[in-house]
């Protein structure tokens, strides 16, 4: 039985609906522009009962059905590092002034002003905070708090205690009504995970999964080691820029190690995350299912998120996504509230804003 309706707003290849399904949630509304994450979103879940759009700016909030929770993970590349970065470099604006994505949180803010949800759950990268001396952030607080009238809580949380991959992402909840939520008491595992628990093991004790794997042995295509020339590039570049004190280079990891952040440009060069492998072997990229299981859509021992495209374009997807096992703790914290049952309920105006 379903406890409680959402929406899901810039829904990826649906990371958060996996998070709140498992905690009771039933959807009810989807919204994603592209057109290759929505074939994923479809090839993953059921969307027969409900509305599925593509552009949210294109829809009026009074036609999107009631829901308890609004849940969003807008465009964070106007506020991340290396998307500033890049749009510095290009003299383009970034931030709210970038008129393709920027503006898109006050497409949540106008639903929220009149859907009037019970709650909701905004994700964004940790530059967010910091992002144009903190203006962008106190926009956003002043809007959702003065403006919309929600109480809201936020922390940066890594998801490294849940999947063996360093991402540290804003997680921002908003409630209506005053209640006794915070994240004081959220709980993050302290040991994180290895990466060979999401590595093919390449020792017959996998299935075959091509194009990813061949074999008796399942072992990953040779299409997923680097090139010499790639691998000579990458190593020079690392070079360059450490005599010039930079930190960029790529990231080399082993079966112990914990990786570094999957971003969507990985399938460019997959330099953030490069597996050492045997020998003199060059190193080599995770295939996609191995980012699958990275973002905790799936694991080594149950196999069932579906691929259904390119490799270029599921590297996009995954690095665009959620960490489903961090949205799912999120969604259980956040569960007594939504659903009223939390017997500890003191009417308070104390937020917690704790990073």
């Amino acid at each position: 039985m379903k406890s409680f309706r959402f929406i899901d707003l810039f829904a990826g290849i649906g990371g958060f609906r996996k998070g709140f399904e498992t905690v009771g949630g039933q959807c009810v509304f989807t919204s994603e522009w592209d057109k290759f994450s929505i074939d994923t979103y479809r090839s993953n879940n059921d969307c027969d009962d409900h509305v599925v759009v593509g552009d949210i700016q294109s829809v009026h909030a009074d036609e999107i059905p009631e829901h308890d929770v609004l849940l969003a993970g807008f465009p964070c590349q106007p506020f991340s590092l290396a998307g500033v970065s890049k749009k510095n470099a290009l003299n383009q604006y970034h931030g709210f002034n970038c008129a393709t994505q920027g503006t898109l949180f006050f497409d949540i803010a106008r639903i929220l002003d009149v859907q009037r949800p019970k709650a909701f759950l905004l994700e964004n990268v940790k530059n967010l905070v910091s992002h144009n001396q903190g203006k962008t952030f106190d926009v956003i607080r002043r809007t959702l708090e003065i403006e919309l009238d929600y109480k809201i809580n936020f922390r940066i949380i890594d998801a490294k205690g849940f999947v063996p991959q360093h991402r540290e992402r804003i997680f921002i909840v908003g409630f209506r009504d005053s209640n006794g939520f915070t994240f004081d008491d959220f709980e993050i595992p302290h040991d994180s995970p290895q990466l060979k628990s999401i590595l093919h093991p390449e020792n017959g004790t996998e299935e075959a999964e091509e194009p990813f794997t061949y074999g008796w042995s399942a072992r990953v295509a040779d299409k997923y080691t680097l090139s010499d020339r790639l691998w000579q590039y990458l190593r020079d570049y690392a070079k360059k820029h450490r005599a010039k004190g930079n930190g960029f280079g790529y990231g080399l990891v082993g079966k112990y190690d914990v990786s570094r952040t999957l971003s969507a440009r990985y399938f460019k060069d997959g330099s953030e995350i490069l597996i050492k492998q045997k020998g003199k072997k060059n190193p080599r990229r995770l295939t996609p299912r191995e980012c699958a299981r990275l973002m905790g859509f799936d694991s080594s021992v149950e196999r069932k998120f579906t691929i259904p495209v390119s490799d270029a374009q599921a590297y996009k997807q995954f690095g665009n996504a959620v960490v489903v096992p961090v949205v799912e703790a999120v969604a259980r914290h956040m569960r007594p509230w939504i659903i009223d049952e939390n017997t500890d309920y003191r009417p308070s105006s104390i937020t917690n804003h704790r990073v």
